[in-house]
């Protein structure tokens, strides 16, 4: 178990060395996802890099630094509160993985994010000089412009059933972010995953501060600077982080290169992980 430690916050991050000798790739979660959500991308680049995976701040074994009585409080009154004034923030939890990092050793690195983890990666390599590389899955480049989640989606995630079980609120909020087809195809992998995510994922009090600091984000203005070349992947069929938003990020970005995947879901990285795994090696390659 390696961790690393910033304003008193204890980061949980694995470090899995190949026989490989290529730039380490780090993997970077979804709002509230576990380390879970990467590991089919994990297993395809483990044979040729080193591979990093932190827990979000809040999220698996490390720590939430909230405020200790928040987490206490019901949901009506600890929400309000969280996205006030208490909510994380990207550049903190880009900050966490500069501490990751420089904890680890390494001195640069492909950083892969999705959704949420793609604006921490966005962020971070606008603000820190290890990015090498960016894969950015499924995720936006904020503030006005920004395709927002439709209100439809946003009602699965943050409204859940009165008197649902753990189990039933998870399997409520991943609606939206995969396709019927392949849950009804995959109804054994479905209940897999809500183990993993029953063991791995961020508790309530933590997701919402992870949302307000999507809520919050904005690099919309900043990105003609970001000069490390980039990959973008995105579903077009994506009802969390609408599609338009990889193409908004292909604008942006000088050296940006986007990539549809007709038909896929905001989880695309798992439900078409054989073609994504492809465009990320042969990314990854040809930046070695």
């Amino acid at each position: 178990m390696s961790r690393a430690l910033r304003d008193g916050v204890s980061i949980h991050y694995e470090y899995d060395e190949s026989e490989g000798d290529g730039t380490p790739v780090v993997f970077v979660q979804g709002l509230g996802y576990g380390r879970w959500m990467w590991r089919w991308q994990r297993e395809a680049v483990a044979d040729t890099f080193d591979v990093i995976a932190p827990d979000n701040r809040g999220t698996g074994q490390s720590d939430t630094g909230l405020p200790p009585l928040i987490p206490r409080l019901p949901r009506k009154l600890r929400a309000p509160l969280i996205f006030k004034f208490a909510g994380y923030s990207i550049g903190g939890l880009a900050a966490d993985l500069e501490a990751v990092l420089d904890d680890a050793g390494v001195r640069e690195a492909h950083i892969v994010g999705a959704s949420l983890g793609g604006m921490i990666a966005q962020r971070y390599a606008l603000e820190y000089t290890r990015a090498k590389t960016l894969t950015l899955c499924c995720t936006s480049h904020g503030g006005p412009d920004a395709v927002p989640i439709p209100e439809e989606t946003r009602e699965f995630i943050f409204d859940v059933p009165k008197g649902a079980s753990e189990r039933e609120k998870l399997r409520h909020r991943m609606r939206p972010a995969f396709n019927d087809r392949f849950t009804n195809r995959n109804p054994h992998l479905m209940d897999r995953i809500l183990e993993w995510r029953l063991e791995q994922d961020a508790p309530d009090p933590a997701r919402e501060a992870q949302a307000a600091a999507a809520l919050n984000f904005d690099v919309s203005d900043r990105l003609d600077g970001l000069r490390v070349p980039t990959l973008v992947l995105h579903g077009t069929d994506d009802r969390v982080v609408p599609a338009a938003n990889g193409a908004l990020l292909e604008e942006a970005i000088p050296n940006a290169r986007l990539e549809r995947f007709e038909g896929g879901s905001h989880c695309f990285f798992i439900e078409d992980a054989e073609r994504v795994n492809e465009e990320l090696l042969a990314f990854l390659h040809e930046h070695e």
